[in-house]
């Protein structure tokens, strides 16, 4: 019986094993999306307790506490940040053969070396533990992803934030690249002309111009984005249900921007071709400047319509979507690639039905001009566990190109998210191994770690022109 959490974690053959520690573990990160905190890397934030830097912000720990009974006081109420700890100790028995269990006592391990079981009697002890190392420097949010041989990172931000603290982490000489990406959902979503209205207002003055035709708004998008490139950018993303595909013509969008000014409401039919247009024109940026798009397809949103008027978005309460997505993206992707305007592309998918289709899709408009252009992307969100791993490397695999794949991401708001790419790795090596073991690979070890290598690190290094 192997011990829990040893050193070959999830690696079950002798070929693994050496994948794994001969040429992975020691690679680098480069995490080209996640949802850091810019502000809190700037000042190099110093969290006063394990609750505050662990359980703010997760909904995934928070969904767990919830179907273990605990009342919301001690997920995002008032209670004190020991009580919600320790109400999280006691859920995590629980969680066993959910990714949360893996995930929590990796980073006990690889952050604080904390190599005890997190439940209801050992959490006060556990708490005290980490709280007394978050005091010491060694623990400020630098020096954490130093900690992790972080070398690049990618935050996520609207095109009207400032990104003052993206310039001021360069200026300080800080050895981890930290980039902005480019996310204009908020620019395309009208389906609450208002809150529309409202964006565009402050997209105006975030470009220190006056919008009034689709002219200016398309002018005024274009300004941010060249600024979002001068402080390092070279990426954008999208969180969609699905792609935008509609017909339409600069008339009709115009004339649509038209009326969201003047105060009018626009039927659903206007609203999925603005947003097909502004796809389009966002998309048209990205590959003028060589940027890399992505597109985050298929999660429903916002379920719980009670707790989402208690607590607001982002806390729990989205799921697996169920869309139609390869016509509209078939033709999105293809009206890109026929005047030649298609820009490097990962494509993220959260319904795991949906895994063929988006792999093959990436097929279909490889070039040959770009090693991997069209990616499909790591095992995202509810899928960025074992199981959705596998099947991602495996689909990936059998329809498209892994030695080409730019690899994993946290996609988190943790500083401690990052063993999450160890996790990958591990995967990865064990994968690989079992085909080895089973006489399906050639046990070429040589190659086989430089394949290790460079989806843990290399191509994505190559990938993304952030020396550009």
């Amino acid at each position: 019986m192997k011990a829990f959490l040893d050193k070959d974690f999830l690696l079950q053959s002798e070929t693994a094993q050496t994948l794994y520690h001969q040429f992975a573990a020691h690679m680098p990160i480069i995490d080209y999306h996640n949802h850091l905190i810019p502000q809190q890397i700037a000042e190099d934030k110093q969290f006063d307790n394990v609750s505050q830097i662990w359980l703010a912000g997760d909904h995934y720990k928070w969904r767990a506490m919830r179907a273990h009974g605990v009342d919301e006081k001690y997920i995002t109420g008032n209670a004190s940040d020991e009580e919600k700890f320790l109400k999280w100790a006691e859920t995590v028995p629980y969680t066993m053969r959910n990714p949360l269990y893996h995930w929590t006592h990796l980073e006990l391990q690889r952050y604080f070396g904390i190599t005890e079981l997190l439940n209801a009697e050992s959490g006060k002890r556990i708490y005290n533990q980490c709280n007394a190392l978050l005091r010491t420097p060694a623990f400020s949010v630098r020096n954490l992803l130093l900690k992790m041989n972080v070398k690049a990172l990618c935050t996520t931000d609207d095109p009207i934030d400032n990104l003052a603290y993206h310039q001021q982490i360069k200026a300080s000489g800080f050895t981890i690249k930290v980039l902005p990406t480019f996310r204009p959902d908020k620019a395309m979503g009208v389906d609450d002309e208002i809150v529309f209205v409202n964006y565009v207002n402050s997209l105006a003055a975030a470009a220190n111009m006056e919008i009034h035709t689709l002219g200016d708004y398309k002018k005024a998008i274009a300004a941010r984005h060249d600024f979002s490139h001068s402080v390092g950018c070279r990426l954008s993303d999208h969180g969609l249900e699905q792609i935008y595909a509609d017909d339409y013509t600069e008339q009709e969008i115009a004339h649509i921007f038209e009326r969201l000014m003047t105060g009018k409401t626009i039927n659903q039919k206007e609203k999925v071709q603005f947003k097909s247009a502004m796809l389009v024109y966002f998309a048209h940026l990205d590959h003028a400047k060589g940027w890399t798009q992505q597109f985050h397809l298929g999660a429903i949103r916002n379920n719980n319509d009670r707790l989402l008027g208690t607590l607001g978005p982002d806390t729990g309460f989205d799921s697996i979507g169920d869309f139609e997505q390869a016509r509209p993206l078939s033709k999105f992707l293809n009206h890109l690639d026929s005047t030649n305007q298609l820009a490097k592309t990962i494509l993220y998918n959260l319904n795991p039905r949906d895994n063929e289709l988006l792999a093959t899709m990436t097929g279909n408009f490889q070039d040959g001009t770009i090693v991997g252009k069209m990616q499909f992307g790591s095992g995202w969100w509810f899928l960025d566990q074992k199981d959705g791993m596998e099947k991602q490397i495996n689909t990936l695999s059998n329809m498209g190109m892994l030695s080409h794949f730019v690899g994993m991401l946290t996609d988190s708001r943790s500083f401690l998210s990052f063993p999450r790419h160890e996790y990958f790795r591990r995967i990865l090596c064990n994968l690989l191994g079992a085909d080895v073991e089973n006489g399906e690979l050639p046990a070429d070890i040589a190659w086989l770690g430089k394949l290790v290598q460079d989806i843990s690190y290399n191509n994505a290094a190559g990938f993304f022109n952030f020396e550009e």
